[in-house]
């Protein structure tokens, strides 16, 4: 069936109608990222990476971005398990609410997040009041804020490799006697790692590029808040070449992303 097709496939030259936008769009695309390479400060790259600012942003972002996906991978994969086996009522309902960071943007996601857990939010005030705890603002803001915005790839990724995993593994470690949490945690866990590190890895370097929830919700101060995505923007007011810099390093992550998922993806495609 499918040598049929590619048989009956049509051939000869390409449409010029659909070539033309395809390259537009192409270019579209790439053209500004060679900008950035060809206007990045070559030279003198190494000691701007170097530099205190620079140094103190790599370091809280990478930080943030590492305890925001560890704070995914804690609540996320339960989640997961819960959208791809678990028999809930209304269990498209949730779904639909945990793919809402996926579109919401994200200062929204930060207005919100202000709203319940500010000082006088709907839970911030009784975590100030009770326990002294005040995350805007904060380190701690900015974690919970990727992790937000960072949680929904991670869920994604795990429940569709829930759901592609056989359950007659699962069946049969019942049958022998392991409980459901032995089971979960000697067989379902290893059968999904795949969709765990693809998800994981996605997670971190969406919490790693964060900027619109993250300067609602914690603020922009030095050493304490200002991540790399905050860091570009004060840069590009300040010195430009900064600013490039710090987006080599977030372009470099990304592309460090695809290369590691890219076999997944082709997985996937076929």
């Amino acid at each position: 069936m499918i040598r049929s097709a590619r048989r009956w496939a049509p051939s000869g030259r390409r449409p010029l109608v659909l070539v033309l936008p395809a390259l537009c769009a192409l270019a579209f695309l790439v053209v500004p990222l060679l900008g950035l390479l060809l206007r990045a400060p070559w030279r003198t790259l190494p000691d701007r990476l170097l530099t205190a600012e620079v140094g103190r942003a790599l370091r809280l972002s990478l930080l943030c971005a590492s305890l925001a996906t560890a704070l995914c991978l804690v609540f996320g994969i339960p989640l997961a398990w819960l959208l791809a086996r678990g028999e809930v009522p209304g269990r498209g309902l949730i779904r639909a609410l945990v793919t809402v960071p996926l579109v919401l943007p994200p200062v929204v996601g930060g207005v919100a997040l202000l709203l319940v857990l500010g000082r006088r939010g709907l839970v911030g005030r009784y975590l100030y009041e009770w326990f002294g705890v005040a995350l805007p603002f904060t380190t701690a803001g900015v974690v919970v804020a990727e992790a937000f915005v960072a949680m929904p790839f991670l869920v994604i990724s795990v429940e569709g490799a829930l759901r592609a995993a056989d359950p007659r593994f699962e069946e049969a470690a019942a049958t022998l006697g392991a409980s459901r949490w032995l089971t979960f945690r000697r067989v379902t866990l290893p059968s999904v790692l795949p969709g765990i590190v693809a998800g994981g890895v996605l997670c971190w370097a969406r919490a790693l590029g964060e900027f619109g929830a993250t300067i609602t919700f914690a603020g922009n101060f030095p050493g304490r808040t200002t991540t790399m995505p905050l860091a570009v923007y004060l840069a590009l007011e300040t010195d430009p070449d900064d600013a490039i810099v710090l987006s080599l390093v977030l372009l470099a992550v990304s592309v460090a992303v695809l290369v590691a998922l890219r076999e997944r993806w082709i997985r996937g495609a076929i």
